[in-house]
C-alpha cells in the first residue's frame, strides 16, 4: 500500500518537493530597489554610510581588520581601527592584557560578561590635540555576535559621532534637493513596495 501511495504522489507531482516553490518566480525587488540593477539607477540614494570601511588582511600579526574613515567632516581621515589578532587563544589574550597594562596602566572600564565568554577592557586617553581616544582589548570565546578570538579596537569616539551628525545633515540636504513631486513619490508605502516581488 505504501508503494502504491508513493507511486501515486510521484505521478501526480513528479517530485516530493512542493510545487509552488518550483513554479514561483524568485522575488528580486523590495522598496522600489531591485537586485541586480545598477546603484546609479537610484540617484536619490546616498552611496555611502557615515564611515567608509576597508578590510585589511594578514598584517603584522593580525589576520583581518576593518579600517573606518570619514566621508563628511573628516573625509578620508581614519577614525576607527578594529584588528583581529592571528592568535585566537585565551592565553595570548592574557599575555596581551599584561603588556597593555604595562604600557597604559590599569584599564578604565570593563565591558565583558559574567559568564567569562567575553572579556573586554577599555582605556580612555586624550591625544596631543585634545581629542578623546578609546582603546579596547577584547577576548571572545563564543558570542556569535562578536569576533571569536582576540581583537583590538582603537578610535576617536567624538569624531565618529561628529561624522555621523555631519552625514545625517548631508543626507537631509540631499533629500531636500530632490524635487517635491519625487519626494512624495518616494514616500509611497503601499503593498507593492512593502512586500518583495
Amino acid at each position: 500500500m505504501k508503494n502504491f501511495l508513493l507511486g501515486l504522489l510521484l505521478s501526480l507531482g513528479g517530485t516530493l518537493l512542493p510545487l509552488p516553490l518550483l513554479a514561483r518566480d524568485a522575488p528580486l525587488e523590495v522598496g522600489g530597489i531591485a537586485l541586480g540593477s545598477s546603484i546609479d539607477t537610484y540617484p536619490d540614494i546616498i552611496q555611502s554610510n557615515f564611515l567608509k570601511e576597508v578590510v585589511v588582511t594578514n598584517r603584522h600579526g593580525f589576520r583581518k581588520g576593518i579600517i573606518s574613515s570619514g566621508v563628511c567632516k573628516y573625509e578620508g581621515e581614519i577614525l576607527k581601527i578594529k584588528l583581529k589578532y592571528e592568535d585566537k587563544s585565551k592565553s595570548f589574550y592574557k599575555t596581551l592584557l599584561k603588556k597593555y597594562r604595562a604600557e597604559y596602566g590599569a584599564p578604565d572600564s570593563w565591558k565583558g560578561d559574567s559568564f567569562g565568554m567575553l572579556h573586554a577592557w577599555s582605556w580612555s586617553f586624550t591625544d596631543k590635540n585634545g581629542a578623546r581616544v578609546s582603546l579596547t582589548l577584547q577576548y571572545n570565546a563564543k558570542d556569535p555576535n562578536q569576533t571569536i578570538g582576540n581583537t583590538v579596537k582603537l578610535s576617536y569616539p567624538d569624531r565618529v559621532e561628529e561624522e555621523r551628525n555631519c552625514f545625517m545633515q548631508m543626507c537631509n540636504r540631499a533629500s531636500k534637493q530632490t524635487d517635491a513631486k519625487q519626494r512624495e513619490e518616494l514616500k509611497k508605502a503601499d503593498w507593492s513596495y512593502l512586500i518583495p516581488h
